[in-house]
């Protein structure tokens, strides 16, 4: 076996472009394990993981290349491969010559006036980007992650005096004019609006009318921090009235992980005030959970409701089908994590998270192992840093799913499984190994439209056919997971 750690000091490279390198690299003969990434808190835990050292004295400013393989042969050609994929230009030249440069601000591009910025930068440059399109008049979907709230608020007070609209921080998912922008599916146009302060809650919806054949007017991502006590739903309010002003929306539909109470008491009244229907998703003890939700929606639209689909595995012949143990679920989602926290909680009671529904039920770790039910969100900010979001990127979600499945104390896992545009090309590609020769059953929420790239009808099948059961709603899916748990009154 040979091994090498390079150190790459101050060269940066965005988090996806570093995950196709790193993956690449991994796939050569002979690499038994590697790492191209940002020398960020996290990846060093990776690092360590791996069995390397960390250099001493360095900063997230450098570059790690962290490679093993079968022989020195093998080592070297995987070290020149990741050094030549990265010095590979990022950009090529315009075929036809033109001598005109890009915009290399903001600010130039949206000299203009109006429309749409779109950005995605590391949280810590932002707020100066996202200030910047505001202040040249247009609104903005902010996808990055790690921004202070204290400069989301600015910038939601500085859209509110001009009119506009802060889609963000972490706004995964939007639909606007019929184009889907971050975490995005195929779907039709149609009677309903959906203001989200959840990406893959907004996700799950859109996943559910497309299945019951209802489309959507727009898709307004306000980032998951909005409907908290310190950001009061300032975008929220401002995506109602546009949503309410929209001739084309029937019903609107405001979808929540767990909002502060009072934020979510004074959207309810403005929504009484407004001339559009308006629905509510938003996620807590006691309330409806996103499918229950969707199917209100219907209803009130005169839609019916459909099966939700599912590819469920047969009970085993045992008498008693239920597992002692713990349930454990790993999610690139969070508010399909918040869902299932709800749901599993309900029958199973405590159950630890990095993000708990309780602050007495968090882990003491992310990653960490305790005998409790756990379910892990991947997409948390502390676990996205320096790395891509695990709908881009599941290979720490899938590095810990393997541990997990070889631990005997586990009883069931949990998975969440998310197509569409712009999350990875087949996510099922590499569940599929560890679902074949899984101990327990593994139960997987499967979010995708009938049109997604991935396949969604196909993507259910192979995971089926690996060993997997399958349901289109991420609630069904909780509640099958813990069926498969046996509790100490079933023993």
């Amino acid at each position: 076996m040979a091994e090498e750690l390079l150190v790459r000091s101050g060269q940066y490279a965005d988090s996806v472009a570093l995950m196709l390198v790193s993956r690449s690299v991994g796939e050569l003969p002979g690499v038994q394990a590697a790492l191209v990434a940002m020398a960020t808190e996290l990846n060093l835990q990776l690092l360590a993981g791996m069995g390397f050292t960390a250099p001493a004295g360095g900063s997230a400013n450098d570059l790690l290349i962290a490679v093993r393989a079968a022989d020195e042969t093998a080592l070297a050609a995987a070290l020149e491969a990741a050094g030549r994929l990265l010095d590979a230009p990022r950009h090529q030249p315009d075929p036809a010559g033109s001598p005109e440069q890009p915009p290399r601000t903001v600010a130039s591009a949206a000299a203009g006036g109006g429309g749409l910025a779109v950005i995605s930068v590391p949280g810590r440059h932002a707020f100066v980007e996202a200030m910047d399109a505001l202040t040249a008049g247009c609104d903005v979907l902010l996808f990055s992650d790690n921004v202070p709230v204290e400069q989301e608020i600015a910038l939601k007070d500085t859209a509110a005096e001009r009119g506009l609209l802060v889609m963000g921080p972490d706004c995964g998912t939007a639909v606007i004019g019929g184009i889907g922008l971050g975490f995005a599916h195929t779907v039709d146009a149609g009677p309903v609006g959906l203001v989200a302060a959840s990406g893959t809650g907004a996700q799950q919806v859109l996943c559910l009318l497309d299945a019951a054949g209802v489309g959507v007017s727009a898709a307004l991502g306000v980032g998951g921090r909005d409907l908290s006590e310190q950001v009061a739903g300032r975008s929220a309010r401002t995506a109602l009235a546009m949503l309410d002003a929209d001739p084309g929306t029937e019903l609107v539909l405001v979808i929540s992980k767990p909002p502060a109470s009072a934020v979510a008491e004074q959207l309810r009244e403005l929504a009484a005030s407004l001339a559009t229907p308006t629905s509510f998703a938003l996620l807590g003890q006691g309330q409806p959970d996103l499918t229950e939700a969707t199917e209100q929606a219907l209803a009130a639209l005169g839609r019916p409701v459909p099966d939700w689909p599912s590819w469920v595995q047969p009970a085993p012949a045992s008498a008693v089908a239920s597992r002692p143990g713990a349930l454990r679920g790993l999610f690139c989602g969070g508010t399909l994590c918040d869902e299932a926290m709800l749901i599993v909680a309900e029958t199973l009671g405590e159950v630890r998270s990095n993000i708990p529904l309780r602050p007495d039920w968090a882990l003491p770790h992310p990653l960490a192992d305790v005998p409790q039910h756990w379910l892990v969100d991947f997409g948390d900010d502390a676990l996205t840093h320096g790395r891509a979001h695990p709908m881009i990127d599941p290979s720490l979600r899938n590095q810990r799913l393997a541990q997990v499945l070889a631990d005997p104390a586990t009883a069931v896992v949990l998975l969440d499984v998310v197509l569409g545009h712009g999350a990875h090309p087949d996510p099922a590609a590499e569940l599929l190994p560890l679902i074949e020769s899984s101990p327990v059953p593994v139960v997987v929420g499967l979010i995708g439209a009938r049109r997604d790239p991935q396949d969604t009808e196909g993507t259910a099948h192979r995971l089926h056919a690996a060993g997997a059961s399958v349901f289109l709603s991420n609630a069904a899916a909780a509640r099958h997971a813990v069926s498969l748990v046996r509790t100490e009154e079933s023993r």
